[in-house]
């Protein structure tokens, strides 16, 4: 075949809707999942978001503060109006849970929020298990409906199965949840734009009703999805020997961004730097967010040649065992500079450690 049809590669979705829901989930049995080849999770989001504007058309979206800056601009596009809720807490460099909950029960009952299931971006602050349970039981409560952004699954803890825990607990609670998920980081697809979007229905009669509209949506937007990619994936996944060598790579790949973050704050504890650095530890995933200011970062290209985004978001994939004790040292260095300048003393406590810090 030259091509596929609207709803791509009925392998590719099989495999996916394993990796999300469980490889013996009952709702796959049940058929009860609506389920696309999206051009990757990019492509998911924003098919989700037309679905939800067309038969939605006055609902709006939830989305965290910080989130992915493509968030805001594929529910915009979609026309779908968005408000934020609490995620990030600056001073202890985690997740404000209790601000988090507060916006939850405070959303309109039935609102739209949009989740990352793991290794959030750019933050790389998780909720841990026992505050997801928390927050899936609040969403039961407030009638609220989750889509789940999972661009990294088998990035955060090495584990596919573990990483998808969030959607789970969700899913054993009895919610409905729309997904979105991505093969550009974990299978390294991104050329490729191998993605699914799948949504949870109430019986396999609406799931068929659901993908029939995802697909005629589909349809004007780019027709159908590619299909070099979809093989990729379908192959890997359905063969044993693949998907365990796969598997492998996975963790060896998650396992050595974990071991980055571990020696960057080790060399900056032995360089004696004074400021707290255990959030490089306690957040998880490719990203690293820093607690530096645009100023900070500023210095850092200019001066040393260390790039990253202005928000302070380091990309742990690119620190290496032959570049972490620069990348610490120069870091140190800068703060160095800023504590025996008088006059730069608002940067001076960025990273002071919180006597309180959330969980």
């Amino acid at each position: 075949m030259e091509y596929l049809p609207m709803g791509g590669s009925i392998k590719m979705i099989d495999e996916s809707l394993k990796l999300a829901y469980g490889e013996d989930s009952e709702f796959i049995n049940d058929k009860r999942i609506a389920a696309v080849q999206a051009l990757s999770g990019t492509g998911a989001c924003r098919l989700f978001a037309d679905f939800q504007r067309r038969f939605l058309p006055d609902s709006q979206i939830y989305i965290p503060t910080p989130t992915w800056s493509n968030h805001h601009n594929i529910w915009r596009d979609a026309q779908v109006p968005q408000r934020t809720f609490t995620y990030y807490h600056p001073e202890s460099r985690g997740l404000d849970f209790a601000g988090l909950m507060d916006d939850i029960k405070n959303a309109p009952n039935g609102s739209f929020f949009l989740l990352h299931a793991c290794a959030h971006n750019p933050t790389g602050v998780d909720p841990t298990e026992e505050q997801w349970r928390e927050i899936s039981y609040q969403f039961k409560v407030k009638n609220h409906f989750p889509f789940f952004d999972m661009a990294y699954q088998g990035f955060a803890s090495g584990d596919p199965e573990r990483d998808a825990k969030a959607i789970r607990i969700f899913l054993e609670d009895g919610h409905q949840i729309g997904c979105a998920q991505s093969y550009a980081k974990n299978m390294g697809l991104y050329g490729q734009r191998a993605g699914c979007l799948s949504i949870l229905c109430e019986d396999e009669m609406q799931a068929v009703a659901v993908k029939s509209q995802l697909q005629q949506i589909a349809r004007p937007m780019y027709s159908n999805p590619p299909v070099h990619g979809s093989l990729v994936v379908s192959i890997i996944l359905n063969d044993p020997e693949l998907k365990s060598l796969w598997l492998k790579e996975v963790k060896g790949m998650a396992d050595r961004i974990i071991g980055m973050r571990k020696a960057l704050k080790e060399n900056l504890e032995q360089l004696g730097s004074p400021l707290s650095w255990d959030h490089i530890t306690n957040q998880i995933g490719m990203f690293c967010y820093s607690g530096m200011t645009p100023e900070q970062v500023d210095r850092l290209t200019n001066e040393y040649h260390i790039y990253m985004t202005r928000n302070g978001r380091i990309s742990m994939a690119g620190v290496t065992t032959g570049n972490v004790a620069y990348l610490a040292n120069a870091i140190h260095e800068m703060f160095a500079s800023l504590r025996n300048n008088p006059q730069c003393s608002r940067s001076k406590s960025i990273h002071k450690a919180p006597s309180n810090p959330y969980p």
